[in-house]
């Protein structure tokens, strides 16, 4: 059984896209690390280093992912600011490019309209390539419309690099060259793959305990990195929670640090999932239904099952079956399901193959259901040509 994909997605090469002149300053920040060849490595430029590390990969998951990208909990404007700036001294763009492109991947998530999924374009372009892909150089403002509004975040998305070489500047006043390269060039690079590991390696190795119609999956090592940005499959569960560690015993400091600052008064309506969806009671919406339908149907092999049920029917039944097709206007899976040809997979093996392939779920049998008629009308469409293409010969 092989994955059926879209033409699009089969005849675009995503890697050919990538500009890379621009990522030439992306590959000197790894180079500048280097450096300490020369420098040497101090105690002092180390701590800068970690608590840097730490205080921006807080900064990634609580301010440009649970906040900008998903409104998690509230703020005010002036922490806002702090938390943009703050991530944007990982060079990782500005706030509304990063929230923007994030909204978009949660929209399309593994499909081939997503930013950065592996099953489409593999993990080194899920990992970095695509942040320097021309379809992705410029963000587009209205998925970010609500902090578009604000000017502090529109300068901070025209001169994105500022907060970066600002901290850059800092760390070289604090300890010398071991400060810039240790404290700075080093934790920047860290944060760098800390946070790209999600985009790339939580969509392909972990568990998924929730069915959210994609690869997202919970990954215990990666969580304990990025502050339980790692809890990825929970977070694709209900993604608007402050909350990704959604077991008390899932690693999530980042909640920690922002249920800290609730009491403080810095952050309020903190929201949570619900019990329904934490337990996995809650049923699944048709959007969700349909993508994990289709990761299932993508399993079979239309193709090659309708090639071996048209040699099976032969040429005269094959006519008569494209012309119950076209006078009746029936759908191909109630015609198939009719026919009862071995060749052709029944709801029990389509049922066996979304138990194998996706977690338990209220909405399993709608699921099974609809995998089941996504596979037939995907072989009636392909039976149907074969047997045009018989007539045409004839």
């Amino acid at each position: 059984m092989t994955q059926i994909t879209s033409p699009d997605a089969e005849n675009s090469d995503p890697h050919s896209d990538i500009i890379y002149p621009s990522a030439i300053p992306f590959v000197l920040v790894h180079l500048a690390c280097l450096a300490a060849i020369w420098t040497g490595i101090g105690w002092e430029a180390v701590t800068i280093g970690v608590g840097l590390y730490w205080l921006r990969i807080f900064a990634i998951g609580a301010g440009y992912h649970r906040y900008f990208s998903h409104r998690a909990y509230e703020t005010s404007r002036v922490f806002q600011f702090v938390l943009a700036f703050l991530a944007q001294t990982t060079t990782q763009k500005s706030v509304l490019w990063w929230a923007a492109k994030h909204r978009q991947h949660h929209l399309f998530s593994d499909t081939p309209q997503d930013v950065h999924s592996p099953r489409h374009t593999g993990i080194f372009y899920s990992h970095l390539g695509w942040i320097f892909s021309r379809r992705h150089d410029h963000a587009d403002l209205t998925k970010i419309a609500d902090f578009a509004a604000f000017p502090e975040l529109m300068w901070l998305h025209r001169y994105e690099q500022a907060p970066a070489i600002l901290l850059a500047i800092a760390c070289f006043l604090a300890d010398g060259w071991q400060g810039l390269v240790i404290g700075f060039f080093w934790s920047t690079v860290a944060v760098y793959h800390a946070t790209f590991s999600i985009n790339s390696i939580a969509h392909l190795s972990g568990k998924q305990r929730y069915v959210t119609g994609d690869d997202s999956r919970n990954n215990w090592f990666l969580a304990l990195f990025t502050m339980g940005e790692g809890w990825h499959n929970n977070h694709h569960a209900f993604q608007s929670s402050v909350r990704q560690g959604f077991r008390w015993w899932e690693y999530d400091p980042t909640y920690y640090l922002l249920s800290a600052l609730r009491l403080t008064g810095v952050v309020w309506n903190l929201k949570s999932p619900p019990i329904e969806v934490v337990e996995n009671r809650r049923q699944l919406g048709s959007r969700v239904v349909r993508r994990a339908a289709e990761q299932v149907a993508g399993r079979f092999n239309a193709e090659r099952i309708a090639h071996a049920a048209a040699s099976v029917l032969g040429a005269e039944r094959l006519a008569q079956l494209h012309a119950r097709f076209i006078r009746a206007q029936e759908r191909a899976a109630d015609v198939l399901r009719d026919l009862n040809l071995p060749e052709i997979p029944g709801e029990s093996e389509i049922r066996g193959c979304a138990r194998a392939m996706l977690a338990a779920s209220p909405s399993f049998e709608d699921i099974a259901a609809k995998a089941h008629q996504l596979v037939l009308d995907a072989i009636g469409a392909r039976l149907t040509l074969l047997a045009a293409q018989a007539a045409g010969a004839a």
